[in-house]
């Protein structure tokens, strides 16, 4: 959670955007997110040089670039081999301290040009950069902006070192410049709180041999969160910390305990996967994935529920999903899939579908939507449930408190944790469902979101990884439904329509008591009453 000076740092570094004419807030936030890049590339190098001395891995700087000659073709040694070249002057801790003329045209001519070819040219990064163009013409905005950005990554290190590492308070940073401009929640988009990414993240428990995915990443939140979750889990118990939800993160060299070189190239270019409808959200996500570590992120900008997709991807390629598509939309049937074969065209029932089929067998899933998916009485509803429990297991229905999403949106939601069992199946894979009901997430409810001193995720968690063995019969807060039951209520997925409601007798005064009290009462007014009135004449 920012706090209230970050935030009006950020309003700040809005209005010198708008005061110095670049007033659509689309190029505005665009053009703040390459600055915010370019400052924490800086750092992000710094970091891995540590951590590299740290755990004794290579070392290679991101600030190098291959030499170009007169006719800007590639250098080469004796023996072939391309000749690289320091870019130190594109560092954010060199420009940033030039005079503001000479600043603007070090970083149009080579500050922006490099940050757009830190990757190979034919990886996702540099492809969506290729026509990204730097509108900042102004030295003196360039100037205040960059002051900013300094004030602002200032306090965002304090939030870490006071334990906000593992909530991505950049990403934090993004959500709030989108929420200024009234975007954030258009459509049903709105980024997933940190808490609830990193709760998740322990439920399906990804690691680095899995192949994961979120087919409506936007910012990348969920991709960064189960990158971190994998790396605390390969670090030695000194690097291990207890953060201010009750969760086990790393300190700062998370996988430290990771030795293999295969590891971590695997955990930089063939893990982690995305996909998004929108080009500013893509660049986003990608630079978003990279400053955390993730050197070749794969984030594409297509449309999982389009025809398109279908084209140029296979189904059953991911191990892992995990995901909070926009709900509230209805998607245009001329370009959807076909494959994806319910009767309606709601957002949030086609994208669980579509996950459904993404996964491999055996493949998990985490997906939160909203609470209407599993009680709603619409043929397309039904469809969609029925393929949560033949085509997978289906594990557990997470109840989430209606204030989860504040302020954005106070829809009631849930968590869906399924398996992939067999496409297209006409028997049940789900046997007996586990429902919880998740009261609160250890914030207020309210608009304000503040964190209360209960910790409410760590017990939860606990409780999935034990529902086998410490499930109670009775239906309070957690339970197991059978699949015939499920099936008798019309495939009814809710909490509350299998939980057990305890109704306290209540025990009223007699009548003639109670008319006798208002006697009384009314006797006690009319002697003030007139106490009044004296007091007047």
């Amino acid at each position: 959670m920012l706090s209230n000076d970050l935030k009006s740092k950020i309003n700040k570094l809005w209005d010198k955007f708008w005061s110095r004419g670049i007033s659509n807030p689309i190029d505005a936030i665009t053009q703040i997110s390459y600055l915010l890049f370019m400052r924490r590339l800086d750092d992000t190098d710094l970091l891995n040089k540590a951590n590299a001395d740290f755990t004794g891995l290579e070392y290679n700087t991101i600030f190098r670039a291959v030499k170009k000659d007169v006719n800007n073709e590639d250098v080469k040694d004796d023996n072939g081999n391309l000749v690289y070249e320091v870019m130190d002057e594109c560092r954010w801790s060199h420009f940033s301290k030039l005079d503001p003329d000479t600043m603007l045209k070090t970083v149009a001519e080579k500050a922006f040009p490099f940050i757009k070819t830190i990757n190979d040219p034919s990886q996702p990064y540099t492809r969506y950069m290729k026509d990204a163009i730097f509108i900042i013409n102004n030295s003196a905005l360039l100037d205040e902006a960059v002051k900013a950005i300094d004030e602002i990554y200032e306090d965002i290190k304090i939030q870490q070192d006071a334990g906000q590492q593992f909530q991505d308070t950049q990403g934090d940073v993004y959500e709030y410049l989108i929420n200024e401009i009234g975007s954030a929640g258009k459509n049903g988009q709105f980024r997933t709180p940190r808490h609830l990414i990193q709760f998740m993240c322990e439920i399906i428990d990804p690691d680095w041999t899995d192949k994961i995915c979120d087919p409506a990443c936007g910012t990348g939140g969920f991709l960064v969160g189960a990158y971190q979750h994998i790396l605390t889990k390969y670090s030695s118990p000194d690097e291990i910390t207890e953060d201010e939800n009750g969760l086990k993160r790393f300190k700062k060299y998370g996988g430290d305990t990771i030795s293999r070189q295969e590891v971590w190239d695997d955990l930089n270019q063939k893990v982690f996967y995305g996909y998004d409808v929108d080009q500013t959200m893509v660049r986003i996500g990608l630079m978003n994935l990279m400053l955390h570590g993730i050197k070749i992120p794969q984030i594409e900008n297509t449309d999982t529920l389009s025809k398109i997709y279908d084209q140029r991807y296979a189904d059953g390629e991911y191990s892992i999903i995990m995901a909070n598509p926009p709900f509230t939309g209805r998607i245009d049937k001329g370009g959807m899939s076909d494959k994806l074969k319910i009767t309606g065209t709601q957002s949030e029932l086609l994208f669980l579908v579509r996950i459904s089929k993404m996964l491999r067998s055996g493949g998990k899933a985490a997906v939160i939507i909203p609470e209407g998916v599993l009680y709603g009485g619409s043929k397309a509803q039904k469809q969609t449930r029925e393929i949560l429990l033949k085509d997978n297991q289906l594990e557990a229905v997470i109840s989430l408190p209606s204030g989860a999403f504040k302020p954005y949106t106070g829809v009631k939601t849930a968590i869906l944790v399924f398996t992939k069992v067999e496409e297209d199946s006409p028997t049940w894979h789900t046997e007996k469902v586990w429902f919880y009901e998740l009261a609160n997430d250890g914030y207020s409810l309210d608009d304000n979101r503040r964190k209360l001193s209960e910790n409410p995720l760590p017990i939860a968690v606990d409780a999935y990884q034990n529902r086998a063995t410490n499930t109670p019969i009775e239906r309070k807060n957690h339970f197991f439904v059978e699949i015939d039951e499920i099936k008798n209520n019309d495939l009814d997925l809710s909490y509350n329509r299998y939980r057990e409601f305890e109704y306290e007798e209540q025990t009223y005064e007699a009548p003639q008591d109670i008319l006798k009290e208002l006697f009384i009462l009314e006797e006690e007014i009319r002697i003030e009453m007139e106490e009044l009135k004296n007091l007047i004449e």
